[in-house]
Formats: C-alpha cells, structure tokens, sequence
C-alpha cells in the first residue's frame, strides 16, 4: 500500500500481510526485515472485544506498538479486500490499545490520534540545536503516543534547509530515537519533516502518520490551534521526492489524522 497519497508512489509504503494467522514473532520479523520497508503488518483475528481486526506492526528491526501509515493502510487494504463490515467506522486493536478509525468526505480514512503517554519539554535544547545544525527550535517537546517523537516548530526556510549533525544526533537519540520538526505557511498549511535512527543510520521518514498526530498535539500546546480554527493540511515528503498529504482535525477531546491510500502490489508470499 502507497498511503498519505492517491498516486502510487507518491506516499509511504507498507506492506500488509492479511492472513497472518500462524506466523511465529520470528516469521514476522523476518518477513519485515526482508521487505525492507519502514513498517510490514501482519492482520490477526482480534483479542479484545469491540475490535474489528488486529494487527503487529514490524520495523526492519524492531515491533512497534502504534504507527499511523501502516494503520491507514492495513484498513484501506482490509477494506479493499472485503474484509472488514461496511460502514463508515472501525475499531483496530495494536500494542497501543484499541484505535477508531472513520471514513472522512472525500473518501480518505483518519484515525484518532492516540492519547499521549508523556508530554515533557527538553531538558537539553543546546544539543538539539546542535544536532539540528544550528537550528533553534520552538518548544522541543517529547511527546509519547506509543512511538515518541521529539516534536519542534521552526520557520519553513529553516525546515527547508536542515542540516543535522550525526554526533549531537546520536546523542539525542539516547533520550528519544525520533524527531518532527514542522513549520507552518503564509497559508495555514503545514510543512513536516521526520527524522529517526536505524541500525545507527538517521533515515527520514517520507511520510509519518505518528509523527504528525505529535506536530497536532504540539500544535494545541503551543497555542497555534486557535489560528487554525480547528484543523488544517499537512504536507510531508518533498525532500523525499513524494507529496505525502495529511489532514489533521483537531479537537480538545480527540484529534484525528487523515489521507488517502492506494494499493500498488497484491498478490501472495511465500514464509
């Protein structure tokens, strides 16, 4: 699946194996490792009542509790396959917890964004601006929703034009292994840009979904929700060479994250 995006290509992939019932830890790991994307998931009959399926969601390297791409995703193929009840709203289980998912207007699914674990300022901002090249970010905040970003605002010319510093990186990185750095528009429109590390190397995400639910959360700490009148868009994966797009609402309760997803591979593998 291609998701945050309605042309293959153009989004971020993850691969979604819909009959994973069987497999061992190891098999999906395996599985996970071979494909070589950011995120496989394996869709399971569920465990907790109210949901509708279950999914395991592996890196190359490690399981994830929550991502936000691999669970639009694995609903939209779901869906596609005639695996989930019609309607306009499901329920998914993960090591997060259960997550609603609904359908949006113009047919793109959104998930709810799940509740923050920890919310904490910095303690050090010296070394993230050193890691971030000399770039001074606005409320760095570590923010936990299952995965935890290190989440800041800078101007757009700035995101445009980071450099990180590997050494000051890798010494972030001990205290949160992933950063969103986001900067908003003459438009309203924001612009994000996801960092994190993987078997010692900083990769940049081409699309987040976890990511920019931290961006929403630290829109509404810093205020900035009130000059977006409750929601806006989100553009990630130019510096990718994809045009990844998100929409946020948000909400005091519960904010939502959005996009479109298409499929661009089925078929069947062999374990």
């Amino acid at each position: 699946m291609d998701v945050f995006t309605s042309q293959p290509g153009r989004g971020n992939p993850v691969a979604v194996v819909l009959d994973a019932e069987g497999l061992t830890d190891e098999e999906m790991q395996r599985l996970a490792h071979w494909t070589n994307l950011s995120e496989t998931t394996f869709v399971l009959p569920t465990t907790r009542p109210g949901a509708d399926y279950q999914v395991r969601i592996f890196t190359p390297g490690r399981e994830l509790p929550f991502a936000g791409h691999p669970t639009i995703g694995t609903a939209t193929a779901l869906l596609d396959a005639g695996q989930l009840p019609s309607g306009s709203s499901w329920t998914q289980e993960c090591g997060a917890g259960l997550v609603e998912l609904r359908r949006l207007d113009d047919g793109a699914l959104a998930f709810a964004a799940p509740a923050p674990v920890a919310e904490e300022p910095l303690d050090d901002e010296l070394l993230l601006v050193r890691a971030l090249g000399g770039v001074k970010a606005d409320q760095p905040t570590v923010i936990e929703i299952g995965p935890r970003w290190l989440t800041g605002r800078v101007t757009l010319e700035e995101l445009n034009s980071l450099q990180l510093d590997a050494e000051a990186y890798a010494q972030i990185s001990e205290i949160t292994p992933d950063v969103t750095l986001y900067a908003v528009d003459d438009s309203g429109d924001l612009h994000v840009r996801s960092f994190f590390r993987e078997e010692n190397r900083i990769e940049e995400d081409p699309v987040c979904g976890s990511g920019n639910a931290c961006v929403a959360r630290h829109v509404q700490l810093s205020g900035l929700d009130t000059a977006l009148a409750g929601g806006y868009r989100a553009f990630q994966g130019r510096h990718r060479g994809r045009d990844g797009r998100i929409s946020v609402k948000l909400d005091e309760g519960q904010n939502w994250v959005g996009g479109q997803a298409v499929t661009v591979i089925s078929g069947t593998i062999a374990v």
